[in-house]
């Protein structure tokens, strides 16, 4: 509801209701003073989230006539919580030491924290702890903290010993296909895991994964990712093929689009006739999402082998009109990039969403990589240029404004003779 439910405010350790009373009142005033700036001025006392903010709350005043209620209802959402009311009896069990709020709330912070001997003093003095859930819009159990994913962002971490801190929840009872509310979803905690950076990059996703279905974690639980069905088409969609291939090899279902995400050639030609049409069950939506996650995560096998069965190499393969060459240049794919430039694919077509090409795709791509992902893109960048890509003047200027990734790329040798075009 709120623009992103996991985007909100972290609460103070000892936060006062009246406080939260004045904000809304001065947002009030803010609307009905007709000042031009008076919602910037207010979302402004959070300088990290004041741009949506003020949207949200300029959005939700005026079309409700600037009313109290208004107010209060986007000062709730902006904290996490459904509505008014909820956020208030939050603040007022935080206010009390003893209360069942204030309980959740430390045993929360210790899990995110690793913090062992606090989650297992929690649960032994309060053992009803093990099945309470969040008074959050996510109403997540205890043992979806653990999966560092849907939860308020600010608690979205995975200690070293995560693994072990879910093995104490899971043996004083938690029930380990709960479902919580985010994503528009029923989501249980392995979902949550899978498609999490977080325990990624703390090198834990597969042993808690492990260690969720050793205890009876279903696979391809009904939404249990949210909006995806499949865990390995979810894990594709959120960015971490790792994860799907170890649960494509426990077991989860590998529909049309997920074996081609994960490059599995074989069961990719089960699902087509002789002749080159499809077999039912698999449809051509999946067959589209196949076709783009085998070009993003570098599935060069199939990439030939679906374009040699009719898929077109240029057309759009998302609402914003990403194609296949966008996707395999963020992938930093030289190979599958120069298979589609051959087969025509446009390589100056700009998509609507970010308004950007195969080459600026690229260089985000390059951006936020290291190591040997890294060094695949100057090979990317080189082809593309010489199939006709515009390149940005200001990009190999050194006298431009001074940007970190201006200054990232001109300090790259190798980068900027892809940018002129020089192929070694």
């Amino acid at each position: 509801m709120y623009p992103n439910p996991q985007d909100v405010i972290p609460l103070p350790a000892r936060p006062n209701l009246e406080q939260y009373r004045k904000q809304a009142k001065d947002l009030v005033k803010a609307c009905r003073s007709g000042v031009a700036d008076a919602f910037h001025a207010w979302a402004a006392r959070w300088p990290n989230h004041s741009e949506q903010i003020e949207r949200f709350a300029r959005e939700t005043l005026t079309s409700r006539g600037c009313a109290l209620t208004a107010a209060q209802f986007v000062i709730a959402r902006m904290h996490g919580f459904l509505s008014w009311p909820k956020f208030s009896a939050h603040l007022d069990g935080l206010a009390r030491a003893a209360s069942p709020i204030s309980h959740f709330e430390l045993a929360a912070e210790a899990i995110v924290a690793g913090d062992e001997a606090t989650v297992r003093r929690l649960l032994r003095e309060h053992p009803e702890l093990i099945r309470a859930r969040s008074t959050r819009e996510h109403r997540s159990t205890l043992l979806h903290y653990s999966a560092a994913n849907g939860v308020e962002n600010y608690r979205q971490k995975t200690p070293a010993n995560a693994v072990r801190i879910a093995q104490i929840l899971l043996d004083a009872g938690a029930e380990v296909d709960a479902e919580a509310d985010m994503y528009g979803g029923r989501c249980t905690t392995l979902g949550l895991a899978a498609t999490s950076v977080f325990p990624e990059i703390a090198g834990v996703q597969n042993a808690l994964m492990q260690l969720l279905i050793d205890r009876g974690a279903a696979i391809d639980g009904p939404r249990a990712m949210g909006r995806s069905d499949s865990f390995v088409d979810g894990c594709l969609a959120n960015g971490r093929p790792a994860a799907a291939e170890y649960l494509a090899a426990h077991g989860a279902r590998l529909d049309l689009d997920g074996a081609a995400g994960l490059g599995r050639l074989d069961v990719v030609a089960g699902f087509f006739h002789a002749d080159g049409t499809l077999k039912p069950p698999a449809t051509l939506e999946q067959l589209r999402a196949g076709f783009q996650w085998a070009c993003q995560y570098g599935r060069t096998a199939v990439v030939e082998f679906l374009l040699e069965r009719g898929v077109p190499p240029g057309a759009p393969l998302r609402d914003g009109g990403q194609t296949a060459l966008h996707l395999a240049a963020l992938g930093g794919h030289a190979d599958i990039v120069e298979i589609l430039l051959e087969r025509g694919a446009p390589v100056g077509l700009v998509e609507t969403t970010y308004g950007g090409t195969p080459l600026t795709w690229a260089l985000h791509g390059w951006s936020e990589t290291t190591g040997a992902a890294h060094d695949r893109y100057p090979e990317v960048v080189a082809r593309l240029v010489a199939a006709g890509a515009v390149v940005n003047p200001a990009w190999l200027d050194a006298d431009a404004p001074r940007t970190p990734f201006g200054d990232r790329l001109r300090a790259d040798p190798r980068m900027l003779a892809a940018l002129r075009g020089e192929r070694k």
